[in-house]
């Protein structure tokens, strides 16, 4: 056993192995955003109709639920699966001295979730709890992002950048945020409630979603514009290939969740469109953090010791472009 703690403890202090974490916390939330929307799409978000058992007589689903119980215990089961990661996370940081006030906000807020993933089932669904469980998640997605970033020394440009440009990359973080909180509520109002509550009603937020949809679409065009006028002033500057190349993604990004949000509408709301959707929207919100990572760069916390990785010297690189060494 002791041998086992070692070969754990050795493992934990790699700095490429926090890295990993790091990662794997961002994917991991992706995951459980899609996941939590498969729950929705298929009617199964009482399939355990209690909180923390699945019901009152037993912790896992029984036959009385079959498939839907199946997927909403599933679901639930993913939220340990962040748990471990992010203890791991913040074990390593710990051990490493490095970024552990991020790995503790990157656990600390995961029990927050599962929480509200409770006050959700024990309102049965309640469209404004459950666009909070989206939120939060939205949220740990961008301490985790963060976070990696930070331990993979994302560069600041070479050349500092125009304020401007350091002003619109915040905007952009605004107007991202504002497109998704408006997503939730078109979800809310929209025909995907997750399932029946004992009435034999859906329990929507009463919100016109014709009108709810065209705001979202608002929002998106502004997020557009923001990113267009973004694009064009990193050429403008001089920014270097790291900068220019994130606001490319972001850009792609917007086009396919703009092109799969209008199918929706013209289609009546498919359900796999809708869940196509939703990790379209996770990755969006990773590109706008993206682009501001790159434009500002990557500013180490207080609590942030020494890695056991030093940089290599690098050679001075036309100005404008990062040194080769430390693009990634």
């Amino acid at each position: 056993m002791g041998m086992i703690r070692n070969r754990l403890l050795g493992w934990l202090d790699r700095p490429t192995v926090l890295r990993r974490l790091a990662l794997a916390s961002v994917i991991a939330n992706v995951v459980i955003v899609v996941t939590g929307g498969a729950v929705r799409l298929t009617g199964s978000g009482l399939g355990c109709p209690t909180w923390p058992s699945c019901t009152d007589s037993s912790l896992v689903p029984t036959k009385a639920y079959a498939l839907h119980g199946i997927i909403e215990f599933t679901n639930r089961q993913l939220t340990f699966v962040l748990g471990v990661v992010a203890v791991l996370t913040l074990v390593a940081a710990l051990r490493q001295h490095t970024e552990r006030a991020l790995a503790a906000w990157a656990l600390g807020i995961i029990p927050a979730q599962a929480v509200v993933g409770g006050i959700s089932v024990k309102t049965q669904l309640n469209p404004w709890v459950v666009s909070l469980h989206f939120l939060i998640s939205i949220v740990i997605i961008a301490i985790a992002l963060v976070l990696y970033a930070r331990l993979a020394a994302w560069p600041a440009p070479a050349v500092p950048l125009n304020p401007v440009v350091g002003r619109l990359a915040q905007a952009l973080v605004l107007a991202g945020a504002a497109v998704l909180i408006a997503g939730t509520v078109v979800t809310g109002a929209g025909p995907h409630p997750g399932d029946k509550n004992a009435s034999g009603r859906v329990h929507r937020n009463g919100l016109n979603v014709a009108s709810m949809s065209q705001l979202h679409a608002d929002l998106v065009m502004v997020l557009v514009g923001l990113s267009l006028g973004m694009l064009a002033l990193v050429y403008a500057v001089g920014a270097g290939r790291a900068v220019r190349r994130a606001v490319w993604i972001l850009l792609a990004v917007e086009a396919a969740q703009a092109a799969i949000g209008y199918a929706q509408y013209f289609t009546g709301v498919p359900a796999g469109l809708v869940g196509l959707h939703m990790l379209g929207a996770c990755l969006l919100w990773i590109a706008v953090i993206g682009v501001r990572l790159r434009v500002l760069g990557v500013h180490r916390g207080a609590n942030s010791g020494p890695t056991a990785e030093e940089p290599r010297p690098v050679r001075r690189s036309r100005q404008g472009e990062e040194p080769p060494a430390l693009r990634s």
